[in-house]
């Protein structure tokens, strides 16, 4: 597949995500977090590692990875402590006021973790010496740690970034690089209905509102109820209840953009099969990979939110991850951008 074939399945793409974002936004989100999400983890973590992250240090990860598994712990921990650990008498699960604290210092860290993970991914890619290199994490967790409480820190880092800026902003600098590079009409296209299909979810609404049905509802409710309300306090500052998450017009909307966004991220990713070629590995390699998908699916069949916490840590680990890729890839954008204002010689 060419690179202009490759543009225009890609432009298909976005707007098989648009329309169906349209029509059902709870049930698209769902659906491809729970069944295209596992598997781009999985094929991405492996062709990242292949590459050693896009990283100049060989143990980089490693740093990245434990960020990731402190970050989550926060959330995946007190899940399990719920289902495993010790009951009273009317079976409520038993949380002693230090095991509460713990918990709440986990969840208090997610800002200044992420934050440093971010920064960190550029630090690697900018200095190689370890001296620089333990200046600079110095400096950034000294960053971090003076905004840690912030609510702006907290909206930044904990809220968007993993997620919408992840899924987003990031592929559309993917779609922008490759655009500056090929240079081609198809490429500054698939940019054009990238960004209008993302615009059209805000414009566009019908007289009438369908809200989820009562299976995607419940799902929607022990999954993701919590981030729509973050969004809602981030951007409208209001306190969303269900019937402003799954019947107003603002709350669709929200949805619509998620699974949009989420959707066609997922889509982007299998679609580039032939060019990155993430999927020449040993077949190992592959039948591990399918059998944890096809596990993650039973999970999320059984149990969506089971389902979703088994699969928590490695969601994040993947986006933590991708981190240098992305500041080399803002790079690429740059480098490009300058040859194009260079004068050309004759």
């Amino acid at each position: 597949m060419n690179t202009n074939q490759l543009n225009y399945l890609n432009i298909g793409l976005m707007i098989l995500s648009c329309v169906i974002a349209f029509i059902m936004p709870f049930e698209l989100f769902l659906f491809s977090y729970a069944v295209l999400g596992p598997l781009h983890y999985l094929t991405e973590i492996s062709w990242l590692h292949k590459r050693q992250y896009f990283s100049p240090g060989k143990r980089d990860f490693l740093l990245l990875g434990g960020f990731a598994l402190v970050i989550t712990l926060g959330s995946v921990f007190p899940y399990t402590y719920n289902v495993l650990g010790p009951k009273d008498a009317n079976g409520q699960t038993i949380f002693s006021e230090d095991l509460i604290s713990f918990i709440l210092a986990l969840q208090h860290s997610v800002p200044a973790l992420v934050f440093a993970a971010f920064a960190g991914s550029a630090l690697m890619i900018l200095a190689k010496d370890v001296k620089k290199r333990a200046i600079g994490f110095a400096l950034i967790a000294v960053i971090a740690y003076m905004f840690h409480s912030g609510r702006i820190a907290f909206f930044a880092f904990a809220v968007f970034l993993p997620t919408l800026v992840h899924v987003f902003l990031f592929t559309g600098v993917f779609i922008l690089v490759g655009t500056l590079k090929s240079r081609s009409l198809s490429g500054v296209l698939s940019l054009i209905v990238f960004i209008a299909c993302a615009i059209s979810l805000f414009i566009f609404f019908p007289g009438t509102i369908t809200p989820p049905g009562e299976f995607a509802a419940k799902n929607y409710d022990a999954s993701f109820y919590q981030y729509n309300q973050q969004i809602f306090d981030a951007l409208l500052h209001k306190k969303a209840d269900r019937d402003m998450i799954y019947n107003s017009s603002a709350g669709i909307m929200i949805t619509r953009f998620i699974a949009f966004a989420y959707t066609y991220h997922y889509l982007n990713w299998f679609s580039k099969t032939s060019v990155i070629k993430w999927h020449m590995i040993p077949r190992r390699s592959l039948i591990i990979i399918g059998g944890i998908w096809l596990f993650s699916l039973a999970l999320y069949l059984m149990d969506y939110i089971t389902g979703l916490m088994a699969l928590y840590f490695l969601s994040y680990l993947h986006v933590v991850f991708e981190f240098p890729l992305n500041f080399r890839s803002f790079k690429d954008v740059g480098t490009h951008l300058r040859s194009f204002a260079q004068p050309k010689t004759s």
